[in-house]
């Protein structure tokens, strides 16, 4: 019985045996797996310059609804949509029969008054008539040129008349319509410039000025920004937001910012020369920031860093000397201590390979010489 265990027992190590030099020899057999391959960038200097973002209203330079003064039938209409106006040009004539002969009989009383006026003068001249006489006639004079200069104003507040260069909303009215006193008649925009109001949390109003430089997309034109400069901070903070209202001027030509546009904008406060590297090449999470550093015989070594401003893909670092180099693309597959492969020098070694092949008296022209 016990030779016969025996027996078991040396078989069953003898099966774990062979069963464990064949693991060995698999492993053996295993390719070793080579370091990753990854790219260095070179830690430089850049200027960042801190901005401070908002999303601004574009509203018009200067912009007025002209209504009818009085109710009145509209006699003409003299613009189009959109038509370019010119301070003071005609845009609209009511209705002003009544008014014009009220003018015409006010000057016929002031021309009758004037001519009164003259002869009781010279009549006071040579002492035929008193001074209360002459005095009477002026005043009978200044009334009716009085009564004429309101007949002209009734007149010219039925002319509608653009009060500065700009350019006519949609027309939506008609001659012959009756308008009632404060029917919009028609709208003028001055675009020669436009106004951007935007809000800034109030943290920021220390880094804010007037004549600040502000850039500005619309997204109706992503790649055309538009420059200007801040024009006005308003005195009073919400106390409800705990914002302040900035309101930028920016040139507008060909008139491209409507108002009513929605804009974003962009305050340049400071400028300032940091140490940047790539964005790819930092990593962490939470407050923890680092980079692999490329060290002797391409190990990587983690070094924490602290970050700042962006701009450009390019990310500001301190912790790091310059002239250091970083890995960038491919950092998520690497490891403190690692050995990586940089992507520039295999292209160089395979170049050289190539070259050394093509040479005359290489391998290549070695080969064909033996055949």
């Amino acid at each position: 019985m016990r030779s016969a265990a025996g027996w078991t027992l040396r078989v069953f190590a003898a099966a774990v045996l062979t069963v464990s030099l064949a693991a060995c020899k698999s492993e053996e057999k295993k390719p070793k797996r080579p370091p990753p391959m990854v790219a260095a960038a070179p830690v430089v200097s850049h200027e960042f310059i801190e901005t401070i973002e908002a999303v601004g209203t574009a509203r018009a330079n200067e912009q007025v609804t002209i209504a009818a003064p009085v109710t009145e039938r509209l006699d003409r209409v003299l613009f189009d949509d959109g038509m370019a106006v010119s301070r003071g040009q005609l845009l609209a004539v009511l209705s002003q029969g009544q008014q014009t002969a009220a003018l015409n009989g006010a000057l016929a009383a002031e021309r009758q008054a004037s001519t009164q006026y003259d002869r009781i003068k010279s009549i006071y001249d040579r002492g035929f008539a008193t001074r209360a006489q002459l005095d009477l006639q002026l005043a009978a004079a200044e009334q009716a040129r009085a009564t004429a200069e309101e007949a002209r104003a009734e007149i010219a507040d039925r002319m509608i008349r653009a009060p500065f260069a700009g350019y006519t909303s949609l027309r939506t009215i008609s001659a012959g319509a009756i308008v009632s006193a404060g029917t919009p008649i028609v709208t003028v925009s001055d675009l020669s410039r436009i106004k951007i109001d935007f809000t800034v949390p109030e943290a920021s109003l220390s880094a804010l000025r007037v004549g600040q430089e502000i850039e500005a997309v619309a997204a109706a034109f992503p790649d055309q920004p538009f420059h200007g400069h801040i024009a006005n901070i308003d005195p009073v903070i919400d106390p409800e937001s705990r914002a302040v209202l900035v309101r930028a001027l920016v040139p507008n030509p060909g008139a491209r910012i409507k108002p009513g546009m929605l804009l974003s904008v962009r305050v340049r406060t400071a400028r300032r020369t940091g140490d940047a590297v790539p964005e790819l090449a930092v990593l962490g999470n939470r407050d923890e920031r680092h980079v692999f550093v490329l060290g002797p015989k391409h190990t990587v070594k983690q070094v924490e860093v602290k970050t700042g401003l962006r701009d450009g893909g390019l990310i500001e670092v301190t912790g790091l000397t310059p002239g250091m180099k970083v890995i960038g693309e491919g950092a998520l597959k690497v490891a403190d201590g690692d050995k990586v492969r940089l992507t520039g020098e295999k292209d160089e070694k395979d170049k050289g390979e190539k070259d050394k092949h093509a040479r005359p008296g290489g391998s290549t022209a070695k080969q064909a010489a033996a055949r």
